[in-house]
């Protein structure tokens, strides 16, 4: 038994003269959720787009629980459930109606497993509004539960949590943890909100420009991230100069025109805060913290965010 459920060697996909994706080499092993994060653009819904053979690559290799993906395909495929952008469906039909229908397409289902996953989405108190009377929130749960009905061995989804309220996020969220923890299911998981991916994935894998600049191990990256003292001051050109000046350090980041975070010394920062004072600047607040995920992020694209 293979160690990935989709493993990718050198795909590729180009538009016209534009690279969609290039030279990707994903790696997701069984049982786990893989967070894949990326600015709009970045490749990320093109590369699961070819993973479920929604879009033929330009060339490279996609490994789909261990064998090439055109192998069985409807075998394979079957053992999946996906999300990918808005989900579709007809308008005019209820929830319950629409799924019906891709049960019948699909074959092999439990008898009660339409609710069973329109009640795990919330939605099973909504079997009578037809879809087009339906919120984006809702939407979107109808999608999942179309995804998640037939009990796939792998989930990809596109944005998932696209749509809901705070409760209902922290109710998806729990519910992907559960399908891992109790029946071992892998998730393929993009998302634009670094907090829950934080929360969520075992595993990040990061996309630029249609390239996939790192895969990291949440625990290694936890591991890696530093702590910080942040200074929030009244002039952080002064404080900067003081810091190297006194205490001999350069390890900090001026954050903003108010703000400046130190690496080093941290066990000195009372010390640092009389400098500061004594120097006539003025110290509002002193925070002592760990960098987070969307800080990652930003330094491996360079600094230029996710929007």
């Amino acid at each position: 038994m293979s160690e990935y459920v989709i493993e990718t060697v050198g795909l590729t996909k180009r538009f016209g003269e534009q690279i969609g994706v290039s030279s990707l080499d994903l790696h997701v092993p069984r049982g786990k959720i893989y967070g894949l994060m990326g600015r709009n653009g970045a490749g990320k819904t093109t590369s699961m787009r070819m993973v479920l053979n929604l879009v033929r690559p330009t060339k490279g290799t996609i490994l789909l629980f261990g064998q090439e993906h055109k192998k069985q395909q409807a075998r394979t495929y079957r053992r999946i459930g996906s999300l990918i952008e808005t989900p579709g469906f007809y308008e005019n039909l209820t929830g319950p109606e629409n799924l019906r229908i891709l049960a019948r397409l699909r074959g092999e289902h439990r008898k009660d497993s339409i609710d069973r996953a329109l009640d795990i989405v919330g939605l099973s108190d909504q079997n009578d509004k037809v879809f087009s009377n339906y919120s984006l929130g809702m939407k979107q749960r109808l999608g999942i539960a179309a995804a998640i009905m037939h009990e796939p061995e792998l989930l990809i989804l596109d944005e998932p949590i696209n749509g809901l309220d705070p409760i209902g996020i922290h109710e998806i969220r729990n519910f992907f943890l559960a399908l891992r923890k109790e029946k071992g299911t892998t998730i393929f998981i993009s998302s634009h909100v670094l907090s829950e991916l934080e929360q969520l994935a075992d595993i990040i894998g990061v996309m630029h420009e249609g390239r996939l600049l790192e895969e990291v191990n949440m625990a290694e990256l936890h591991k890696r991230n530093r702590q910080y003292v942040e200074f929030a001051v009244s002039n952080v050109n002064t404080a900067a100069l003081l810091l190297e000046r006194q205490f001999k350090t350069t390890d900090y980041t001026v954050c903003d025109d108010r703000t400046i975070r130190l690496y080093d010394d941290l066990d000195r920062r009372g010390e640092i805060n009389r400098c500061f004072v004594e120097s006539n600047l003025c110290v509002t607040e002193i925070t002592v913290s760990e960098e987070k995920l969307e800080d990652y992020f930003s330094g491996l694209i360079g600094g230029r965010g996710i929007g």
